[in-house]
């Protein structure tokens, strides 16, 4: 893409879909770990109503936040890799 508005080629729009693809299976993998982190001890072991219910309320708060973290932040990484760090250049010996 020009960077104007116009269409991408076909290798772009891949290694988007690529992109997004990983963003949501690392977020959903990060959000898993989280939640067992958090909420696994509640499932795992006889704790007391208030207990359980408090960890796996906190531990699916967590995991959602963190899975739009990690989403975000893929996406934000890979769009601004492909921006040149100096407007007007585009190779790093120019």
């Amino acid at each position: 893409m020009d960077g104007y508005g116009g269409r991408r080629t076909k290798a772009e729009q891949d290694a988007m879909t690529v992109e997004i693809g990983y963003a949501l299976v690392s977020a959903v993998f990060a959000a898993a770990v989280v939640f067992g982190a958090v909420g696994g001890p509640a499932l795992l072991f006889d704790l007391p109503r208030l207990l359980s219910a408090a960890l796996l309320r906190v531990g699916g708060s967590l995991a959602a936040v963190v899975f739009v973290a990690r989403v975000v932040s893929v996406l934000l990484r890979f769009r601004q890799a492909d921006q040149p760090s100096q407007p007007g250049r585009t190779s790093p010996d120019s």
